[in-house]
């Protein structure tokens, strides 16, 4: 540790009480206004009616139909994303190309686009606009259909696992590879038993930030789904339309499944991140 990191500690300690404790206060104030009372607000509006009423809000087919589309979604989504991630910071990281950063740059596409624009091309280039009439001669329908909205989910979340993936390989570098090609193991091998096991953690990482973001996401979702109760409406677009219907009960029923997913995420977040913090140490 240098001079100059031990003397900053040696200043963030000497600092008075009362300083740290406003700072401390304030962010415990916010995340209580901000994050604890909305979410305890969702749990008993939840429960308002009753735990029979929230059992049938939850259980009646509108929202099971719902849940299965938000997994079915989900189950695609997630193992394309992260084929596609393995693939993209594998290029990035081990190999030299032209273009190299044009990909990272669109690795960050839908970080800077709108979803609901997002959902909007989707549906001028598969839908009337565009290739709809010639798709449904052919006997495939995206825009409004399950397909669209897969599409739409895996466009919003494709960035989480390359970017997850990408400085941690680049920190550990190419050298074990380059030992084990040299050595005679394949290119396969070389990936199953030396990179993937050191970027287990990441791709686990990056498997929750993907699925947390598929589970919830609304705004591209909602422009190609077409809001068809029980066909193409996932819980956040059945959460919106029994909110609009002024069934709040209902809605903050089937959204405290939301929100308990979101604080599992939280807790298995909060794990992986250790564990990844452990294996940065022994690297």
């Amino acid at each position: 540790m240098g001079k100059k990191e031990i003397s900053i500690q040696e200043n963030l300690s000497t600092e008075r009480p009362l300083v740290r404790w406003l700072l401390i206060g304030a962010a415990l104030l916010f995340l209580l206004v901000m994050l604890v009372i909305p979410l305890a607000a969702v749990f008993i509006k939840a429960f308002e009616d009753g735990v029979s009423l929230y059992l049938a809000a939850v259980t009646e087919p509108a929202a099971r139909a719902a849940i299965n589309l938000t997994l079915l979604t989900l189950l695609i989504a997630l193992p394309c994303n992260t084929i596609f991630g393995l693939a993209a910071a594998w290029a990035i990281t081990k190999y030299e190309f032209k273009g190299k950063n044009i990909l990272i740059t669109l690795l960050d596409l839908p970080f800077a686009i709108s979803p609901v624009i997002a959902g909007v091309v989707f549906v001028f280039l598969f839908g009337r606009p565009g290739l709809g009439p010639w798709l449904d001669d052919m006997g495939f329908k995206i825009v409004y259909a399950i397909p669209g909205i897969v599409l739409a989910t895996i466009f919003v979340t494709f960035p989480f696992m390359a970017r997850e993936l990408i400085p941690l390989m680049q920190a550990q570098g190419t050298v074990e590879e380059e030992a084990a090609l040299i050595l005679g193991a394949s290119g396969f091998k070389t990936f199953w038993y030396i990179t993937l096991p050191n970027i287990k953690w990441g791709v686990l990482y990056g498997a929750i930030l993907t699925s947390a973001r598929a589970i919830g996401e609304f705004g591209a979702v909602s422009v190609v789904s077409g809001h068809v109760r029980g066909l193409t409406n996932t819980v956040p677009l059945h959460v919106e339309i029994l909110y609009n219907e002024y069934h709040f009960s209902a809605a903050f029923a089937v959204a405290s499944l939301l929100t308990l997913l979101a604080v599992i995420t939280l807790l298995v977040k909060s794990f992986v991140e250790g564990k990844r913090q452990n294996d940065k140490i022994q690297i």
